[in-house]
């Protein structure tokens, strides 16, 4: 696929508001995201990954709205974390790209969404990141410092499936746990919950100005 030059002017303008909210990025980094927006653009129009409205706005709801899991925890090298119901990739790649030392399982429930996750993963060279076709429920075996997720159920179904997938052995200043970034309003999600689980949310638009963060949240539950 040959990108138009407004299509790659976009991007530009796009991975320049990546950079401005983490100027850290190394040159590596850069590339992959900038390759990752396009990748994207390419896969949506095979398979419908993210919102054919919402494609041009990838970077903004979608690539950034991912990255603010890295405002609320830095993942350590050599941990091991889940991202349950992965969809297109998200959280799990970009997050991928910004902790290369840390590994990453993607997981999902629709094959084809999977497929798509693992070319991405391949094209951009992601050592750190396996995608794999199956439901939370049916994972067995290793456990995680933290699960994490972008939109994908309520917080008590979350709760449910991840927390037996988690890690007892603490190495974070954040306790394993639970991240999952969702919007609106939270409240009866929470209400909810059976007593006894430690919740937190840190609005988005603590980290980011651009209006689509108000009303956004990353939530975490506390293993």
């Amino acid at each position: 696929m040959i990108l138009s030059g407004m299509h790659l002017q976009n991007i530009f303008n796009k991975m320049e508001l990546i950079k401005d909210y983490f100027p850290e990025l190394t040159e590596r980094q850069i590339d992959q995201f900038q390759h990752l927006g396009e990748l994207y653009k390419e896969w949506n129009q095979k398979i419908n990954v993210i919102s054919r409205k919402d494609i041009d706005n990838v970077y903004d709801n979608h690539i950034l709205h991912s990255m603010a899991i890295a405002r609320f925890v830095q993942f350590l090298p050599e941990a091991e974390i889940l991202d349950l119901g992965t969809g297109g990739g998200l959280p799990g790649i970009p997050m991928a790209i910004l902790f290369p030392e840390t590994t990453f399982t993607l997981i999902d429930g629709t094959r084809k969404k999977i497929t798509v996750v693992q070319e991405i993963i391949q094209a951009l060279d992601l050592k750190n990141a396996k995608a794999m076709h199956m439901r939370a429920e049916e994972l067995k075996g290793p456990k995680f410092d933290f699960v994490i997720c972008r939109a994908v159920a309520s917080l008590d179904k979350l709760i449910n499936w991840s927390f037996r997938l988690i890690k007892n052995k603490q190495q974070h200043l954040v306790p394993n746990g639970l991240i999952t970034l969702k919007g609106g309003n939270l409240k009866d999600e929470i209400n909810e919950l059976p007593k006894g689980h430690y919740i937190d949310m840190q609005p988005l638009s603590d980290f980011f100005e651009e209006e689509y963060f108000e009303e956004k949240f990353v939530v975490y539950a506390q293993y």
